[in-house]
């Protein structure tokens, strides 16, 4: 999986929480298996968003193996790119 991240201001009229987005493009599928990808990423998020710092920007970009493993091997790709980014965020500030 890849990921950019952005950190953002405190004045952000966003407000302090961490925004993720999900890009599931034509190649990785159907219209079936696109949305089964973004199905099993937004839950994988939405247990892991906790780990992410207040004023972030996350963009996840999925490849096609999201549909094959399982569930808790998802779940710590996706909460090793929730400590990266936090890592990274860190240290922009």
């Amino acid at each position: 999986m890849s990921y950019f991240f952005r950190a953002r201001s405190t004045e952000d009229p966003a407000g302090a929480q961490p925004r993720v987005g999900l890009t599931a493009g034509r190649v990785l599928g159907g219209a079936v298996e696109r949305n089964r990808i973004r199905r099993r990423m937004r839950e994988a998020v939405r247990l892991h968003l906790n780990e992410l710092p207040p004023c972030v920007d996350v963009v996840l970009h999925p490849r096609r193996l999201v549909l094959e493993i399982e569930f808790a091997r998802l779940e710590r790709e996706v909460s090793r790119v929730f400590a990266s980014v936090a890592g990274g965020a860190e240290g922009k500030k």
